[in-house]
C-alpha cells in the first residue's frame, strides 16, 4: 500500500500578504459605517445617551425599525418612489435602446454627432440648468394630466427629468454593446424581409439582456436615491419620494439619531433587493466582452 507524500504549499510571498491585508482593511473600512449604523439602530436612545455610543449594549431590539417605519409613513413615500422610478427606468431603457440601435446598426452621417450629443448631455452638471428648468416647469401647463395642473410639482416632471439625464449614459453603453453583435444577423434578417421594428425588438434586443439588466440595476439605484430633483421640482410634501421620509423623523427640538439610522437602513432595503435579484445579469453585463479584442 503506497502513501502519497503530503503536498507542500509554497511559502506566501510578502507582496501577496500585503495585498490581502490591504483588501481586508479596505473591505472593513467600507463596511464600518454600515455596521455602526446597524449597531446604533438596534439600541434604544436612552441607553446610548446614558452610556455613550462606544459601549457594550444591554438591549438590542427592532423597536427603532418599527417606530421609524410608522413615524415616517414610509409605505406612502415608497409608493411615491415606485411611481417615479419604475416608469423612469422602463422609459429610459426603451428610448436609449432605440437610439443605440439606430446609431450602431445603421450607417448614417449623423450617427456620430447624435451619439456625441447624448454623451455630452450626460456630462452636463445638474446645478447648471436648475434655474431655467425650474422656470420652464412652472410655465408648462398640463390641465387634467397632473394634480397640480403644471409640469412642476408632479411625478411626471420627475420621470421626464430622470429620463433626460440618464439617457446619455445608457445610449453610450448600449451602442457600444450593440456594435459587438454580428452584423450578419442584421443582414440575414433584412434578406428574409424583416422590418426595422422586428429587427430591433425580436433580434437585437434579446441579445442585449445582460447590458439591459446591468443598466436597469444602476438606474433603479440612482433614481431611487435621488433627492436633488425631488427637492427642487416637488413642493407638496406628501408627493415627495422616500428619500424625504427621513425628514419626518427629525423633530423641531430633538432628533433621535438611532431612529434616523433605522430609517436610513429601511430605505436601503429596496435597492438591495433589486441588486440581488439582478446580480447575475448585472455581473454578466459588466464583464461580457471584456476578453474581446
Amino acid at each position: 500500500m503506497s502513501t502519497s507524500a503530503p503536498v507542500r504549499r509554497p511559502p506566501a510571498r510578502p507582496g501577496r500578504v500585503l495585498l490581502h491585508v490591504f483588501l481586508a482593511g479596505s473591505a472593513l473600512a467600507w463596511l464600518a459605517p454600515l455596521l455602526w449604523a446597524l449597531f446604533s439602530a438596534l439600541r434604544p436612545y436612552r441607553e446610548t445617551s446614558a452610556k455613550g455610543y462606544v459601549s457594550w449594549p444591554d438591549t438590542l431590539n427592532l423597536d427603532n425599525f418599527t417606530h421609524a417605519f410608522e413615524q415616517s409613513d414610509m409605505a406612502h413615500y415608497l409608493g411615491n418612489t415606485l411611481l417615479i422610478a419604475v416608469p423612469a427606468v422602463l422609459l429610459t431603457l426603451f428610448l436609449s435602446s432605440c437610439v443605440a440601435f439606430h446609431v450602431s446598426r445603421f450607417d448614417a452621417r449623423l450617427n456620430l454627432a447624435l451619439l456625441l450629443v447624448f454623451t455630452a448631455g450626460n456630462l452636463l452638471p445638474q446645478q447648471v440648468i436648475i434655474t431655467p428648468l425650474y422656470r420652464l416647469y412652472l410655465l408648462t401647463d398640463l390641465p387634467g394630466i397632473t394634480a397640480s395642473g403644471k409640469l412642476y410639482d408632479s411625478a411626471l416632471g420627475l420621470v421626464l427629468i430622470h429620463v433626460a439625464f440618464q439617457s446619455g449614459f445608457c445610449v453610450f453603453v448600449l451602442s457600444n454593446y450593440m456594435r459587438t453583435l454580428p452584423h450578419e444577423l442584421t443582414e440575414a434578417a433584412l434578406v428574409d424581409g424583416a422590418s426595422v421594428w422586428r429587427l430591433y425588438w425580436q433580434i437585437t434586443l434579446p441579445l442585449c439582456r445582460p447590458a439591459m439588466a446591468a443598466l436597469a440595476t444602476l438606474l433603479s439605484i440612482w433614481i431611487y436615491n435621488d433627492f436633488f430633483w425631488a427637492l427642487v421640482l416637488i413642493s407638496t410634501g406628501r408627493d415627495m419620494p422616500i428619500t424625504s421620509a427621513l425628514n419626518n423623523l427629525s423633530g423641531q427640538y430633538f432628533t433621535d439619531p438611532n431612529l434616523v439610522a433605522a430609517g436610513a437602513l429601511l430605505t436601503a432595503i429596496p435597492t438591495l433587493i433589486v441588486y440581488f435579484a439582478l446580480q447575475r445579469q448585472f455581473v454578466n453585463g459588466l464583464t461580457l466582452g471584456a476578453g474581446k479584442g
